[in-house]
C-alpha cells in the first residue's frame, strides 16, 4: 500500500521503497533468471518454458508483444474494457454502474454529526465512517447465509493524508509541525476500521442507518486486547499497561481477511511511521532498526507519549499484528492474535484446508521482505449449512403469522454461537511458516518455530515470544527469499491455487542486493508481477509448494521494461504494480493496482481493477475494468456470494503523483486538490470512499 503524507507528492520517500533488509539471500529475479535460460527467453520457445516458472505464457512472449486490437478474446471474462487514461473521475466497464455506498465522514453511529471539513473533530471521527477506506470484506447477513442483498461490510482505514484532510496547511514547511493536538486526535480517530450494515433494495445499496452492527475501531480509544505466544511478555509492557496484555487501538491497517466463523481480521502493515525518538543502545534499537524505525511521518509523538520511543520504548512492539474483531459482540474487545507474528501485515486472507485446520495466507509489504502462512493447530468447526433444509427453512420463515419464533430459528443460532464460541482462540495455536522459493520451482515453507535451527537463546530467541515478536530476524536467519514487495496473498478456493502481488522493487540489481544479467530484465523492477503457487497435493498445511510466475507486468511495447503478458492482452489491459486481488464466485481472477506517485512512468494512467485470466489458452490475458480518479490508489476488491456486486474502495483520489497530471502539476492540498472526487462540491476536499459495481442487466460481474 502507498505510504501516507508527503510520500504520496515525492515517491522516493514511500518507505516500501526503503529496504531495511540485510539478507543476502537469491532474489526471486534471481530464481527466474536461473530457472530459464537466456537461449529460451530470447527465442520465446514455449516448449522450453512449459514447464518453468512462464509456464501457460503463449510462444513469444518472454519477448514484449504489440498490443493488438484485432485479437480474439481467450478469457473467461466478456465486458468491453475501458481505456487507460487518468483523470478526475472513476470509470466502469460499459454495462456497468458504480455508485458510491459510503464515503468518509458519512455518519455511521448514532448521534453522528454530518461531515463538516472545515471543523473536523475527533469525536465527531469517531461516529463517522474513517479516512482511507482500503481492505473490504463481505459478510452475509444472518451469519451463515449466502445472502448477497444483505450484509455486513467491514472497511479497513490504513493511514491518513494531512495535507488533503485539513485545511490551511497549504505552504507550511513542515505540515506535521502544523497540526494541533485537536488534528492529531482526529487522525487517530479516522484510522482503524468501519463495520456497516448494507442493504441492496431495488437494485442499488444502501447504508442501514442506527444498524446495531455499525461500529468504529480506532487508534484513539479503542482498547484491544493481546493474546498468543507474546501476550504478556516483558518486551510488550508499558508505563501504561505494566502487563503487557492490552493496547489502545489498532493502526495503518491495509489489507485483512474475513474467517469461516465471521470475525473481521485487520493486518496492521506501516506501524514504523507513527513513532518518534532515539533508541541508540536500547536493547530495542537492532529491532525496531529491522522495522524501518525511527521514521516518523506522524506529530503524534509531540501530543501522545506512548508515540515517543523514548518515552515508552516497548509501546511500538505492540503494533504490527494481526487483529480478530467480532461484528456480532459489539461489546467485545478486540484481540491482536500474536500467534501470526509481527511484521508489515498486507493481508490476512483465509482458506479451510483439507483436513479442516485454518491456513492464513500474509505478506510483509517492504521491498526484499518475505511470503508467511500461519497453520492453526486446530480445526474449524463450521457454522451451520444455510443451505441444509432445515437451516434454509429457519433463514426463509424464522416467524409465523402469529410473531412467535420458530423453535428450529433458536436451535440454529444456539448451534450457531456454539460453533462459534468453538473456534474462538483457534488463532492463538498454530505454526507461522515463511517462505523460500528455489531455483527449480519448488517452495519450502520454513517454521518461524522457538529452539529450531538458529532460533535459539545464541541469537537472542529466549522464547517463542522473541521469534514472534522479531519475525523480520528469525525469517532472515532461516534464509527466506526477499521478495519484490509482496502485498496481497490471496487463495483460490475453487482451484485450491494461491496468487501473491509482487507490486514492485525499484532497487532489484542494486544496493548490494540481488545481481542481475541477460536473462534478468527485471533489475530496476517499476512494475511487480504476480505469482502461481501450487500447494503439494492440494495440501495447503504442506511444508512444500510449486511457484510459476503468472504475469510479469508493464508495458509490453516497450523491450527495456521486459514485462510478460498473452498476446491476447490490448493496450489497455496490461497494468503495473499489483496490490490487491479477489476471488470471484466463478474462481476467477482480479487485480486491483497500486503505482503510488510513480504512474506517470509505470503505466502513464489511473489505478484500477483488471481482470486476470490464469487458466487455458488466455493465460495470463488482462482486461482493464475499473479506474480511480487522479492521485487514488484501488483496494478492497470483494464480490457477494453470487458474483452479482463487487465492492471497491478508492483509497486517497488526489493525493499521488498529482506533479505529473497535464494541467495540474502541482502538489495537491485540501484548498487547491486535483479532484474534489466524489462530491465535486466547492469547499469539499476529495473523499475516500467504498464503491459498489453492479452490471446493469443485473448479472454476474464479468459475464
Amino acid at each position: 500500500m502507498s505510504s501516507p503524507d508527503h510520500p504520496h507528492t515525492d515517491p522516493a520517500l514511500d518507505p516500501d521503497d526503503v529496504p531495511v533488509n540485510p539478507s543476502t539471500e537469491p532474489s526471486l529475479d534471481d530464481l527466474i533468471a536461473r530457472r530459464c535460460s537466456r537461449r529460451a527467453l530470447l527465442r520465446g520457445a514455449l516448449g522450453a518454458l512449459a514447464a518453468g516458472p512462464l509456464a501457460g505464457l503463449t510462444a513469444g512472449a518472454a519477448e514484449p508483444q504489440q498490443p493488438s486490437a484485432a485479437v480474439d478474446n481467450p478469457t473467461r471474462f466478456n465486458f468491453p474494457e475501458i481505456a487507460r487514461g487518468v483523470d478526475a473521475t472513476h470509470h466502469v466497464a460499459p454495462g456497468y454502474s458504480a455508485e458510491v455506498l459510503i464515503r468518509w465522514g458519512d455518519p455511521l453511529l448514532s448521534g453522528a454529526p454530518p461531515f463538516d471539513p472545515q471543523r473536523p473533530s475527533a469525536a465527531a471521527q469517531r461516529r463517522q465512517f474513517g479516512y482511507n477506506n482500503d481492505f473490504i470484506g463481505y459478510i452475509p447477513l444472518p451469519l451463515g447465509s449466502h445472502n448477497s442483498e444483505h450484509g455486513l461490510l467491514c472497511v479497513n482505514h490504513e493511514y491518513t493524508n494531512t495535507e488533503l484532510m485539513f485545511p490551511g496547511l497549504a505552504g507550511a514547511a513542515d505540515p506535521a509541525a502544523a497540526l494541533t493536538r485537536a488534528m492529531v486526535d482526529t487522525e487517530l480517530a479516522a484510522h482503524g476500521g468501519s463495520m456497516v450494515e448494507i442493504r441492496k433494495t431495488g437494485g442499488r445499496w444502501r447504508p442501514v442507518p442506527g444498524s446495531p452492527f455499525n461500529r468504529r475501531i480506532e487508534a484513539l480509544t479503542t482498547p484491544i486486547r493481546l493474546s498468543g505466544p507474546a501476550a504478556g511478555h516483558p518486551r510488550l509492557r508499558t508505563g501504561a499497561d505494566p502487563s503487557g496484555r492490552r493496547v489502545i487501538g489498532t493502526l495503518n491497517n491495509c489489507a485483512g481477511g474475513i474467517t469461516p466463523w465471521g470475525t473481521y481480521l485487520m493486518a496492521e502493515e506501516n506501524f514504523h511511521l507513527y513513532f518518534a525518538g532515539n533508541l541508540d543502545g536500547h536493547p530495542e534499537e537492532r529491532n525496531y532498526a529491522r522495522c524501518g524505525m525511527p521514521a516518523p511521518r506522524y506529530a503524534w509523538a509531540r501530543h501522545h507519549r506512548r508515540f515517543d520511543l523514548n518515552a515508552e520504548p516497548n509501546e511500538a512492539n505492540r503494533f504490527g499484528w494481526i487483529v480478530e474483531v467480532d461484528p456480532f459482540a459489539p461489546q467485545a474487545m478486540p484481540v491482536k492474535r500474536t500467534a501470526l507474528g509481527r511484521f508489515k501485515h498486507e493481508g490476512a486472507e483465509c482458506i479451510v484446508n483439507g483436513d479442516g485446520r485454518l491456513v492464513i495466507y500474509s505478506g510483509d509489504d517492504q521491498r526484499f521482505e518475505y511470503l508467511y502462512k500461519f497453520v492453526t493447530d486446530g480445526t474449524v468447526t463450521p457454522l451451520p449449512d444455510p443451505t441444509s433444509s432445515m437451516d434454509a427453512q429457519a433463514y426463509a420463515g424464522r416467524i409465523d403469522a402469529s410473531g412467535r419464533v420458530h423453535f428450529h430459528e433458536q436451535d440454529l443460532r444456539q448451534r450457531v454461537a456454539a460453533a462459534r464460541a468453538a473456534n474462538r482462540d483457534l488463532l492463538d495455536h498454530g505454526t507461522l511458516y515463511v517462505a523460500r522459493l528455489d531455483a527449480d520451482g519448488g517452495l519450502q515453507w520454513l517454521p518461524l518455530v522457538h529452539g529450531q535451527g538458529p532460533l535459539t537463546a545464541a541469537n537472542g530467541f529466549d522464547a517463542q515470544a522473541d521469534v514472534l515478536i522479531e519475525t523480520r530476524r528469525a525469517a532472515t536467519l532461516l534464509g527466506a527469499t526477499p521478495m519484490d514487495r509482496p502485498e496481497d496473498v490471496e487463495p483460490n478456493p475453487v482451484t485450491g491455487k494461491v496468487y501473491v502481488s509482487l507490486t514492485n522493487n525499484k532497487h532489484r540489481g542494486q544496493d548490494g542486493y540481488a545481481d542481475t544479467d541477460a536473462a534478468n530484465p527485471r533489475a530496476g523492477n517499476l512494475w511487480g508481477q504476480v505469482l502461481e503457487l501450487t500447494p503439494t497435493n492440494g495440501d495447503h498445511a504442506a511444508d512444500s509448494a510449486r511457484w510459476d510466475l503468472l504475469v510479469r507486468a508493464g508495458d509490453p511495447a516497450d523491450p527495456a521494461v521486459g514485462a510478460q503478458w498473452n498476446p491476447a492482452t490490448s493496450e489497455h489491459g496490461w497494468f503495473a504494480c499489483p496490490d490487491n486481488c479477489a476471488v470471484d464466485p466463478a474462481g476467477r481472477l482480479w487485480v486491483a493496482t497500486d503505482q503510488g506517485g510513480g504512474w506517470p512512468v509505470t503505466s502513464g494512467g489511473a489505478d484500477g481493477v483488471y481482470a486476470l485470466e490464469t487458466q487455458g489458452p488466455g493465460r495470463g490475458t488482462a482486461r482493464a475494468f475499473f479506474r480511480v480518479p487522479v492521485g487514488a490508489e484501488m483496494c478492497g476488491p470483494r464480490f457477494t456470494p453470487d458474483g452479482r456486486t463487487l465492492f471497491v474502495a478508492v483509497q486517497h483520489p488526489a493525493a499521488d503523483g498529482t506533479g505529473g497530471y497535464p494541467g495540474f502539476e502541482r502538489q495537491s492540498t485540501f484548498d487547491d486538490p486535483a479532484t474534489r472526487w466524489p462530491d465535486f462540491t466547492d469547499g469539499i476536499p476529495p473523499r475516500p470512499a467504498v464503491v459498489a459495481i453492479t452490471r446493469d442487466d443485473g448479472g454476474e460481474i464479468g459475464g
